[in-house]
């Protein structure tokens, strides 16, 4: 299913698809000198403005813009744009010293004013990433290698999102004319090759060999669209695509006995559903806390995983990750299987005789994942009516319109604890309905603000008073196969679905 974790992927269309595939040389083979790198992948970019970069699209980015800090694989930061950079004692003034000598492909030199600008621009450009820089107050520039952002409140994302893709920089002289949408001017590794790349379904980019840092490892970058994993699958068989991550169970089965490609499992998503109206005002019924336990009662996870994906994944009853802090092993296995005493919680809730749920559903949504979900709950006596929709009418219906009280989703699962909580526990695009109680405020505030120790006891407890209160039902964390081609050596990252582009390099 189409990946929603803040971040909507477009796609092409299949005749595109399929002529980017005959266009493909991949050329990742080590007989070829590792000359070129051709990368699959179902997400878009439609504008290549870092105002818009966001989730997995990052790596249209990261080729021509650079960040201020640079996450490695293992999610640690390292200098990159930025050198050095240090909190004051509470943790609300984050001081940058930057590198210097460095200059945007249209020789405007990068300094603090360029950082200010493009954070003022990312803040404000109405791109869906944009609040992860709404705690950054302002940008006050010290001198030309110093600057410091004031933050509104502390904010323990804000080195991630310096990393990812509030961090990226473009030229200041481009920001507000609307080129950087189609010509991207950044300090990034690679140039846009604008007579190869056909916006929607191929972007060429080509190497810098007067790159300020390490020279990157491949002189052509190419990023194919596709709108399936079948084509994917046969253009990694044939080699004409050097690498991809494949989510489809049966596509990871594809190539599973494929010897001349490696295969990197790793999890990012869970799977799950998220129950938005909390308060009741679509649905009544889901204002009551004993009605969401049984719906995760109600769930028969493990077949669900056994039949839908083949048994990859793990099963769990928690949105935090095994990264993170308030992860807790003993909640994955906290609601198992028991319709019984579904039913019993649902008469305790005052809905003995059921109510229907009014679920949308996007075409990539399989057969068997809706009909599982029907089935189980109702077993128990809820009914599931799906709304059949396109992607970007759920978007609007879902997040504009607020028309439906829950909705299947994959959501990404990083290693910051904020992240999970600024996504899925705060007001916004996931609990748009602005659900709280004092406990999650107290518990929130304490993450936000305490030290490490007591903010990782705070996220423990939040986690799991969010898993009794049954404020989501998650299914199942997905196994992800990265593949790539025997030439091509390929990293998962820690905090995205698909990895960086400082994530490959020749394999021998």
């Amino acid at each position: 299913m189409t990946r929603y974790s803040t971040r909507i992927a477009a796609s092409a269309a299949c005749a595109a698809a399929a002529l980017v595939l005959t266009g493909c040389g991949g050329g990742g083979s080590a007989s070829g000198g590792a000359a070129e790198l051709d990368v699959a992948t179902l997400t878009n970019a439609q504008s290549l403005d870092p105002a818009d970069a966001i989730g997995s699209a990052l790596p249209f980015f990261q080729a021509t813009y650079d960040t201020l800090i640079k996450r490695d694989a293992d999610g640690s930061y390292k200098p990159m744009l930025a050198t050095q950079w240090s909190y004051d004692k509470d943790r609300t003034h984050l001081s940058l010293t930057l590198r210097t000598g460095v200059k945007f492909t249209d020789g405007t030199a990068f300094d603090a004013a360029a950082v200010k600008a493009n954070l003022d621009h990312f803040k404000n450009g109405g791109g869906g990433g944009a609040k992860y820089a709404k705690s950054v107050k302002d940008v006050k520039v010290v001198d030309p290698a110093h600057a410091v952002l004031e933050l509104s409140e502390p904010d323990p994302g804000l080195l991630f999102y310096l990393s990812d893709a509030a961090g990226l920089m473009a030229s200041p002289a481009k920001l507000k004319d609307g080129s950087l949408k189609t010509a991207p001017v950044g300090t990034g590794p690679y140039v846009l090759d604008k007579s190869k790349t056909a916006v929607g379904t191929k972007y060429v980019y080509d190497r810098r060999d007067d790159y300020w840092g390490e020279k990157a490892k491949f002189t052509t970058l190419t990023i194919s669209v596709f709108d399936n994993e079948t084509a994917v699958v046969n253009g990694l068989k044939t080699g004409q695509i050097d690498t991809a991550v494949l989510q489809d169970a049966g596509q990871q089965q594809a190539v599973a006995s494929d010897g001349r490609l490696t295969r990197t499992p790793f999890a990012f998503d869970f799977q799950g559903l998220l129950l938005f109206d909390r308060n009741g005002v679509r649905t009544p019924a889901l204002k009551k806390p004993e009605v969401r336990q049984a719906i995760n009662y109600a769930l028969d996870r493990k077949t669900m995983l056994d039949k839908i994906r083949q048994g990859r994944g793990e099963v769990t009853d928690q949105v935090f990750g095994p990264g993170t802090k308030g992860y807790d092993p003993s909640l994955d296995a906290y609601y198992p299987h028991d319709p019984a005493k579904a039913k019993r919680l649902l008469a305790q809730g005052g809905y003995g005789n059921g109510f229907t749920l009014k679920l949308p559903r996007v075409p990539s949504m399989g057969d068997a994942l809706a009909s599982s979900i029907q089935t189980d709950l109702g077993a128990v006596g809820i009914k599931v009516a799906w709304d059949q929709m396109d992607a970007a009418g759920a978007v609007q219906k879902v997040y504009r319109d607020r028309a439906y009280s829950a909705m299947v989703m994959n959501i990404g699962q990083p290693d910051v604890d904020w992240l999970t909580d600024q996504d899925l526990v705060t007001p916004g695009a996931f609990n748009m309905f602005g659900t709280t109680d004092p406990t999650v405020r107290r518990l929130l505030g304490q993450v936000q603000a305490g030290d490490d120790a007591a903010a990782a006891a705070a996220s423990k407890e939040l986690n799991k008073h969010l898993v009794e209160q049954a404020w989501f039902a998650p299914f199942y964390r997905m196994k992800y196969l990265l593949v790539a081609g025997d030439g091509v050596k390929a990293v998962p990252q820690s905090g995205m679905g698909v990895p960086s582009v400082y994530d490959y390099a020749p394999a021998s």
